[in-house]
């Protein structure tokens, strides 16, 4: 009698699908490092399908083209799923905690909802363990050499457009220790910045220790052997910590780079924004912050088409973006946006004047971005070389996060440097947004 071969149980493979924004890839990361600790095999984004994938997509709900991404993107991997091409689909994220009800009604064959702080009913899901263990260790989906940095989770602002923290909750802070905890892995593991990224990372403390904390924790990431830079993104503007500056100035491993979202420089905007400030105080902080580093690199990003704004609103930011000279900036037409305080007011900017707006704010700050880049020509700088591109290795400049600013470009064929080493670079030419540039031997 012939013995029909047993086959081999082979475990599902998870592949983790990323949307949004850099808090959602530290989010994937800490999932795919859980579900590496329990002996599964973990991809990220992968291109190919396989019949027994549990696909987990972490969702996107911020403003309505990611919201429409994040929608795509289900109904791409529930038709996979119709077709018997992956096994199971399960969703997480911003979107799924805001509309999981509305979602699961339209699109009825996904396995599982989950909400942006479920990570042990995901694992569940999965047939995995909360490994408390692994506290601080992740899988990363960025080059090892940078990783994103999250010190806290939710915001408690009260920003008239956003709807973060109804999505996110409230911030609660991760303690100091457990974030050197985690900074000490990395860095064995070959990370050599830290992007330090929160809703509010100016807000960082004030609910575990009753003060506002961010200076100390600087200084003891800064510590961490092996760690080269530190940066610093989502900066809130009211009540902001000066005490961060002087750090920066003691430590030659934090950036000259500060990322602060403005949002708007109007008064009547930023009244009805919430913002918690006024022209003049952001005026008089900006300034504050120059004079105290004075080779700062600032960030912001802007919103246009707010309800309400009148072409005086935006005349007076395009002249406050002009004279002020961000070395870096983004813009974005505003998002009208369910159960937030802004949602009570007519949305009465057509929206293809907030994209022309948007236009004219960026037409302007790219020529500022290019004579900035012009005054650079001819100075040395300490690049990080991410990766290679075609004929250039791409690197960036402590003035620089990763895929928003500038890049340092090195043709390849007259430098030969490894991905993820620091190296000095001679500015030889720029553009609007990219420096080219020989390695200083």
């Amino acid at each position: 009698m012939k013995v029909k071969p047993v086959q081999p149980i082979t475990k599902p493979r998870v592949n983790v699908i990323t949307l949004g924004c850099s808090k959602n890839t530290y989010d994937s990361e800490v999932l795919m490092g859980q579900l590496h600790g329990n002996k599964l095999q973990v991809v990220h984004e992968a291109g190919n399908v396989q019949s027994n994938d549990i696909v987990v997509i972490n969702t996107c709900g911020f403003i309505d083209n990611a919201k429409q991404e994040s929608i795509d993107t289900i109904l791409q991997y529930s038709e996979l799923k119709d077709q018997g091409k992956i096994g199971k689909v399960i969703v997480t994220g911003c979107l799924s905690e805001r509309y999981t009800p509305e979602l699961s009604s339209e699109i009825t064959n996904i396995d599982a909802w989950f909400g942006t702080n479920d990570l042990p009913d995901i694992l569940t899901s999965i047939g995995a363990d909360y490994k408390y263990e692994l506290l601080g260790e992740r899988l990363l989906t960025t080059p090892s050499h940078f990783a994103y940095f999250k010190i806290a989770e939710g915001c408690n602002r009260p920003c008239s457009f956003c709807a973060i923290p109804l999505m996110r909750g409230m911030h609660v802070s991760k303690p100091i220790e457990d974030l050197v905890k985690e900074a000490k892995f990395l860095a064995k593991n070959g990370t050599k910045e830290l992007i330090l990224i929160a809703q509010d990372l100016t807000y960082y403390g004030l609910d575990l220790y009753n003060q506002r904390k961010l200076a100390d924790l600087l200084r003891h990431l800064s510590d961490v052997d092996g760690i080269e830079w530190i940066r610093l993104q989502y900066a809130y503007p009211s009540g902001f910590p000066m005490e961060i500056l002087d750090v920066m100035n003691e430590r030659s491993n934090i950036c000259n780079y500060l990322d602060m979202p403005l949002q708007h420089i109007s008064d009547p905007m930023l009244q009805s924004m919430r913002r918690g400030t006024t022209k003049q105080k952001t005026i008089d902080l900006v300034n504050k912050i120059r004079d105290k580093v004075p080779n700062i690199a600032m960030r912001t990003t802007l919103i246009c088409g707010y309800p309400g704004e009148t072409e005086r609103d935006f005349e007076e930011m395009k002249e406050w973006v002009a004279e002020t000279r961000f070395d870096r900036l983004g813009c974005f037409t505003y998002s009208h946006e369910e159960k937030t305080h802004a949602f009570d007011l007519i949305d009465d900017v057509a929206q293809e004047v907030k994209e022309q707006r948007v236009e004219e704010v960026m037409e302007i700050q790219q020529d500022i971005s290019f004579q900035l880049n012009q005054e650079k020509v001819g100075n040395s700088y300490k690049v990080l070389v991410d990766k290679m591109e075609g004929d250039f290795f791409i690197g960036r400049t402590e003035f620089d996060s990763p895929e928003v600013d500038n890049e340092v470009l090195l043709d390849a064929r007259e430098n030969y440097v490894t991905p993820g080493s620091f190296v000095n670079v001679n500015i030889d030419r720029a553009e609007d947004f990219d420096l080219y540039g020989t390695i200083v031997k």
